[in-house]
């Protein structure tokens, strides 16, 4: 009988100490998803942030601005069109 009640008792600690180990990897795996959900919402804002930056650099306003300044563009008129005719294929690399 005593022989039972030891090997009862060996199970009884083993099946506790499973269950604090698996207990403790469970709340460090909770804490490890956690701290991967927050730094998603991060990144999920900062990419909503840099589209909202994206959208508002590229409008025609900005980009006729930044042509006109930086590029020294100018817009076009009829005066300064140059219109060009294929009359020699050689000149434009098209075979016939």
């Amino acid at each position: 009988m005593t022989r039972l009640n030891v090997v009862l008792l060996l199970a009884v600690l083993a099946s506790a100490l499973y269950l604090v180990r698996t207990q403790y990897e469970s709340r460090r795996l909770f804490v490890e998803l956690e701290k991967a959900t927050t730094k998603t919402r991060l990144l999920e804002a900062e990419n909503e942030r840099l589209q909202v930056e994206k959208r508002a650099q590229a409008t025609p306003l900005r980009v006729e601005k930044l042509a006109k300044d930086q590029l020294q563009m100018r817009t076009v008129t009829p005066a300064i069109t140059q219109y060009v005719s294929q009359k020699d294929s050689a000149v434009t690399g098209v075979t016939k």
